[in-house]
C-alpha cells in the first residue's frame, strides 16, 4: 500500500530551540505541495509544516499520511486537527528516525516541508544518505541556504552542499517567500527549492569518497586545490587535468567527480 509520511515540527507558540517559523499563507503552502513529484514513490516525508498548513494539502493526495513530530506539545493538537483523516502521528526527531521501523524497506519517499532553518542542511544531507529511497525533495529554506544548494560553479555560494547535492539531484529554485508569510517572521528571506534525483550512484565513485574530496577541497576555500588536496592527489595529476591552479569553487561537479574517482581507485584508499 502506498504511504505518505509527514514530519511535523509544530507548536502553539514557536520555539526558538526548534527553529520554528510557522507558515501562515495557504497559497504558499498549496504552491509548495503542488510542486511535489511523487511518481514512483510510496511515501512523502514532510518536514516542518508547523501547525499543519501544508499537511492539509498533502492529505488531498491519494496517499496515507504519517506525521513524525519532535515537539510533544503539538501531538494532541495534531490529533485533534486531523481527527478522522488518514494521518498517523509518530513522536520522533527526523534526524534520528529509523525509517525501516516505520516504513517497509522497499518504499521510496519524497522529503518536503517548511524546514526548520537550524537543521535544513542536515535534512538535505539526510536525503543524500537516503538517496536510493528519496527521488525528490522540496522545501522551504533560508534564501541564503537555498541559493547555496542551487548555486553554479564560480559563485561565492558554491560549496560542499552544492557539489554533493548536484552530483545526484537536479536543483531548482522555485520561488521566494517574504518574512511576513510566517509567524513569527524570520529575520531573513526564504525560498522554496526542489531537488530531483537523476542518479543514485556514480560509477566508480562511492559517496563517502566524493564527500571526503569535496569537504577537504573546501576546508580552506581560498587556497588552491593543489594545497588542500595534496594528501589525496599528486600535484602532477592535477596539472594533467589542468586543475592545479584552481580554487574549489572554480571546479565543476563533474571535475570533483573525476577527482573522487582518482582517489577511489588509488592504492592508498
Amino acid at each position: 500500500m502506498a504511504l505518505l509520511i509527514v514530519y511535523l515540527h509544530t507548536g502553539m507558540k514557536a520555539k526558538k530551540s526548534f527553529g520554528q517559523h510557522f507558515l501562515t499563507q495557504d497559497p504558499i503552502a498549496e504552491r509548495l505541495a503542488s510542486a511535489l513529484h511523487t511518481e514512483g514513490c510510496g511515501a512523502i516525508v514532510e518536514v516542518g509544516p508547523g501547525k499543519g498548513i501544508l499537511t492539509k494539502f498533502l492529505l488531498k493526495q491519494p496517499l496515507p499520511v504519517v506525521a513524525v513530530e519532535l515537539d510533544r506539545d503539538m501531538i494532541p493538537i495534531l490529533e485533534k486537527e486531523f481527527s478522522g483523516t488518514s494521518l498517523r502521528i509518530v513522536q520522533a526527531d527526523i534526524l534520528h528516525v529509523r525509517f525501516d521501523d516505520i516504513l517497509p524497506a522497499d518504499i521510496s519517499f519524497v522529503i518536503a516541508g517548511n524546514f526548520p532553518y537550524n537543521i535544513s542542511s542536515q535534512i538535505v544531507f539526510l536525503g543524500l544518505q537516503l538517496r536510493h529511497r528519496v527521488p525528490f525533495m522540496a522545501g522551504m529554506f533560508q534564501k541564503e541556504m537555498a541559493e547555496r544548494i542551487c548555486s553554479d560553479p564560480g559563485s561565492k555560494a558554491f560549496g560542499v552542499i552544492s557539489v554533493l547535492v548536484q552530483a545526484y539531484y537536479t536543483t531548482s529554485l522555485l520561488f521566494t517567500v517574504k518574512p511576513g508569510s510566517f509567524a513569527p517572521p524570520p529575520k531573513v528571506q526564504s525560498a522554496v527549492i526542489s531537488l530531483t534525483r537523476y542518479r543514485h550512484e556514480i560509477e566508480g565513485v562511492p559517496y563517502n569518497v566524493l564527500r571526503q574530496v569535496v569537504k577537504m577541497a573546501f576546508s580552506q576555500r581560498r587556497k588552491k586545490i593543489r594545497n588542500t588536496l595534496k594528501s589525496l592527489i599528486p600535484e602532477e595529476t592535477l596539472k594533467e587535468l589542468a586543475l592545479v591552479d584552481l580554487r574549489p569553487e572554480q571546479l565543476t561537479v563533474d571535475q570533483f567527480i573525476t577527482l573522487a574517482r582518482i582517489v577511489a581507485t588509488s592504492p592508498a584508499i
